[in-house]
């Protein structure tokens, strides 16, 4: 699965760069997330809760940050074990251009499923993962935009 996209918030690139790499607006912000622990500058685990179609999974995972070049991109990725449901396991190129005012976010996702998650079909997964990031940027773009005001 690929997807990529991008996002116009409302507040300087550092505080969105910070915000990226905050465990409490991640958890606030991710779909699902039941928690989100940083074990170092470049680690975090989290336990996420999603449905899909008619599987609803418990997936726990790692994620890694890498090529980290602050306040501008870094590459994250991760692998995510769902028990019986399956896996999960991908990346995500993330870029942020200062705009005046403004940040554009911008993704690019490649992902992979396995499992019993897979035999749902390429275009559930795909519509479910476009719903689930429409809903992450939504409420962090939200989050952050309001730091911005009240800073």
């Amino acid at each position: 699965m690929e997807m990529h996209g991008e996002e116009r918030i409302a507040a300087p690139r550092q505080l969105v760069w910070e915000a990226l790499n905050d465990p409490d607006v991640l958890r606030e912000c991710i779909p699902g997330c039941q928690s989100l622990e940083k074990s170092s500058d470049t680690e975090m685990s989290a336990t996420v809760k999603v449905k899909i179609g008619p599987v609803s999974a418990k997936f726990s995972g790692e994620v890694t940050l890498e090529n980290i070049n602050a306040p501008e991109s870094y590459t994250i990725s991760g692998e995510g074990k769902g028990g019986i449901a399956g896996f999960a396991n991908g990346g995500a190129d993330v870029k942020l251009v200062e705009e005046g005012a403004e940040t554009v976010l911008s993704y690019e996702v490649k992902a992979q499923v396995g499992g019993k998650i897979a035999q749902l079909g390429s275009r559930l997964i795909d519509s479910t993962s476009k719903k689930l990031a429409g809903q992450f940027f939504t409420r962090f773009n939200e989050v952050v935009s309001e730091k911005a005001a009240q800073a």
